[in-house]
């Protein structure tokens, strides 16, 4: 990796093209200080097709030709849950600082050889949970954790939508970690530990398809003195997809997709009034992750002072405790 001054543009690399590449490289274009430099696909044709559409500099045909690129400042993971720990180790290898998609990895002790290795090479490396950064997020935690409305007494949270079974696709797919827990459940999951911190106990059941992935989950975190956090997942059915904040002395609403860039509601004294953030509908969001990144990486830091390594660990322990209590094995 090139030295980098605070001037210079960062070069990025993307790693797994679907989806949410996509939605992550279209935001990158509106960013000042960085650039997308390369594309790794396992397909040569779809890196040259992601490369055009993106303008992108370098397409490769397999992720190490990418990670042996020295012209890359930093790499973007959006492979299959699976793959990440893996991809994650190869590009800390080189020296790559690395914004790794949700889940970091499978669990925990994965997530605990990625974070070895980022300081043994002394790199930067973060977890890519996007919705900590977005503005009406940072918001909402700002009120909580001022107490505007008193203490918390009890969350809601969700997370569904309706899809038809296919192995073919990532979601349905158990070899790459497939499942409602891992890809959604972890959003309403994020909500309760980003406000409430480490439940004291947890209740969860699950439904399953015949391939043993979980198709929707329901938890409650306990968290002492009657508050509860009530959380739930599926690709069963179409839920609010919704975080609700009900406190001593009114409530708040994160709206429709609350995980993305969303509006906020508050209830308190019988007054409703809804707070629009004003979001740049030419962006999806994730802009605001990759800023905070960059300005990481060109400080020199090596760690996020939001999504912290212990952050990462939480919440990957929270999946895995979840998944044992409902029996789910990959």
């Amino acid at each position: 990796m090139t030295e980098l001054s605070q001037t210079k543009k960062i070069k990025w690399g993307i790693i797994g093209l679907g989806g949410i590449a996509n939605k992550f490289a279209n935001d990158l274009l509106s960013i000042e200080d960085a650039e997308l430099y390369a594309v790794a696909s396992r397909s040569q044709e779809k890196a040259d097709a992601f490369a055009k559409k993106y303008g992108a500099t370098k397409a490769y045909a397999t992720y190490e030709d990418l990670a042996n690129d020295p012209n890359i400042d930093a790499v973007y993971i959006a492979t299959p849950h699976a793959l990440h720990k893996d991809n994650v180790l190869m590009c800390l290898e080189k020296g790559i600082a690395v914004l790794g998609e949700k889940p970091f990895a499978m669990d925990a002790k994965e997530v605990d050889d990625m974070i070895a290795k980022a300081k043994e090479k002394n790199v930067l490396l973060m977890e890519a949970l996007w919705t900590y950064f977005l503005p009406h997020y940072r918001y909402v935690l700002n009120e909580l954790e001022n107490k505007t409305y008193g203490d918390i007494l009890k969350i809601e949270s969700d997370f569904g939508f309706k899809k038809p079974f296919d192995t073919e696709d990532r979601l349905f797919n158990k070899a790459v970690g497939g499942g409602s827990l891992l890809d959604i459940g972890i959003y309403p999951i994020f909500a309760s530990l980003s406000t409430l911190g480490m439940p004291n106990n947890i209740e969860a059941s699950a439904t399953f398809f015949e391939n043993g992935i979980d198709s929707s989950c329901h938890m409650v975190f306990n968290y002492g003195d009657n508050v509860t956090a009530h959380l739930k997942s599926s690709i069963l059915e179409v839920f609010p997809t919704e975080a609700i904040f009900y406190c001593e002395k009114g409530t708040i609403k994160i709206n429709r997709e609350f995980h993305c860039p969303s509006t906020v509601t508050i209830l308190a004294n019988g007054i409703e009034k809804t707070i629009d953030f004003e979001y740049d509908s030419n962006i999806f969001g994730y802009k605001y992750e990759t800023m905070h990144f960059n300005k990481l990486l060109q400080e020199g830091k090596k760690e996020s002072d939001i999504m912290t390594f212990d952050f990462s660990r939480n919440l990957i322990k929270l999946l895995d405790d979840v998944r044992e209590i409902i029996n789910l094995n990959y």
